[in-house]
């Protein structure tokens, strides 16, 4: 079953739009934002949507693990955390990090001070780089980053808690205790307004209804 709840701010069918700018006329690029917590099909609706509108997507917590993997974010991250945090190749292995700050508060702040300058550079030179004019972003912390408001449709992807449990576990190989963990560092969605919200029931057909409500 589908529940979509639409508040159509802004029309998809503009999206392909023009508008003057200071070095002349150039395209209006629109960004598809989308949200939800881990394992709620944020993925498989960018693809699909991807697909539909031929555009690219942004996972930005792909840029994430580039950024603590990046030298200099990785020897401050030793000097703070420990070397526990290196895998047996020397580098820093997200898991073991994942243990330390997902119930941390204080220490995922620490992460995400050192990690995020290195990810908002990568994602402001794609997008500024960027030749289609849509492109989609796909994260689960995107409503409290800069670049919620430069969203000009806002999508979040619901899905039954213990259904997306199951679901990450088998796709990461993790335990329920490391992804109650994991889990725990999401945030609370509900101050937030958005354009769609979709319930992912984990059946393509879904998936595809979900897809051609997007206009």
């Amino acid at each position: 079953m589908i529940m979509s709840y639409m508040r159509k701010y802004k029309k998809i069918a503009n999206i392909c739009a023009f508008k003057p700018s200071e070095k002349g006329m150039k395209f209006f690029m629109r960004i598809i934002g989308i949200t939800g917590k881990s394992g709620s099909g944020k993925s498989t609706l960018a693809k699909l949507l991807s697909e539909q509108f031929n555009c690219n997507v942004i996972n930005v917590d792909k840029i994430g693990h580039k950024a603590t993997s990046d030298v200099e974010n990785a020897k401050k991250l030793c000097e703070i955390f420990g070397n526990e945090i290196l895998n047996k190749n020397g580098k820093i292995d997200r898991k073991k990090l994942g243990n330390i700050v997902f119930s941390n508060k204080e220490k995922m702040d620490i992460l995400t001070e050192i990690t995020w300058g290195y990810m908002q550079n990568v994602l402001d030179e794609i997008i500024q780089n960027e030749q289609k004019n849509i492109i989609i972003l796909e994260w689960l912390l995107l409503p409290i980053s800069k670049y919620w408001d430069k969203s000009d449709i806002k999508i979040l992807m619901k899905a039954d808690d213990e259904k997306r449990k199951n679901k990450v576990m088998q796709r990461d190989q993790i335990t329920e205790e490391y992804f109650l963990k994991r889990d725990s560092g999401s945030i609370d969605y509900s101050p937030y307004k958005f354009d769609y919200i979709f319930e992912n029931d984990y059946k393509i057909d879904t998936m595809k209804t979900i897809v051609k409500q997007i206009k």
